[in-house]
């Protein structure tokens, strides 16, 4: 597998780095010795999962990873994980593909700890590194694990989030992993707008804040009113039941993706 250092040490350190196009350059690459990698993607909700999965599960095999604590309350987090279950089931009926989805636990807590002393920061500043750092982590521990190839994001896709931050932060975090952190921006060439189309197409519910009660309550979210409408979008949804088979399934370490 390819370690993006191979094109990142190629460059002007003052240059500005498009992770897109070292996306494609990697790319290129499985498709010239034909291999198909195994990629761990963490995914925030459906929508920056819709045109992410489009594009990558053309090239390589894709699990979806739910890691985030950060998102408050907890009826929302489970109404979003939900959604990117019922997406995932969709999206493969749709397009014959095989994304399976993880979930790690929800332990708001350490989220809490994690960005101690960072509340009142604005959205897009230092809690926002801190909490990509805090997710990525766990990610890249479990694609250790569970002997994938690459771990990535698909928080890229947002133009709320700044791609130059989201990779840099998993860059850092590769370093102390025995597995390669996947660059993107997934926003580019239209991904994005791909999303907005993906979402209207497969009636993906889209959330109206990012997720952390933080930057819900400076943009002025009613949290009590999302909690209500989550509740109550939940009632006799069960993903596990409901969508059986996309779950990855594994039974010790040495296990790799099916």
């Amino acid at each position: 597998m390819i370690d993006l250092h191979e094109f990142l040490d190629r460059l002007n350190p003052n240059q500005k780095i498009n992770y897109d196009t070292i996306l494609q350059k990697m790319v290129k690459n499985w498709q010239l010795t034909k291999s198909r990698p195994k990629i761990l993607l963490h995914s925030c909700c459906a929508p920056c999962s819709t045109y992410t999965l489009e594009y990558l599960t053309r090239y390589a095999d894709v699990t979806v990873y739910y890691a985030n604590s950060n998102i408050h309350p907890r009826a929302e987090y489970q109404r979003r994980e939900y959604v990117q279950q019922k997406f995932i089931h969709d999206f493969n009926e749709k397009t014959g593909n095989h994304v399976r989805f993880l979930a790690a636990s929800y332990e708001p807590q350490k989220y809490f700890e994690a960005v101690r002393g960072l509340e009142k920061e604005p959205e897009g500043a230092k809690r926002c590194r801190v909490c990509f750092s805090y997710r990525l982590d766990i990610v890249a521990a479990k694609a250790v694990e569970l002997n994938f190839d690459y771990f990535g994001s698909a928080l890229t896709i947002s133009p709320h989030k700044n791609s130059q931050v989201v990779n840099s932060v998993g860059i850092e975090v590769q370093n102390f992993y025995t597995t390669k952190y996947l660059p993107s921006d997934f926003k580019k060439n239209n991904g994005y707008q791909r999303s907005l189309e993906m979402c209207k197409e497969y009636n993906v519910y889209r959330q109206c804040y990012c997720g952390c009660i933080f930057a819900a309550k400076m943009q002025g979210i009613n949290l009590p009113q999302i909690r209500r409408e989550a509740i109550e979008f939940i009632k006799g949804k069960d993903g596990a039941a409901e969508f059986p088979e996309i779950r990855f399934v594994y039974h010790d370490k040495s296990e790799k993706v099916e």
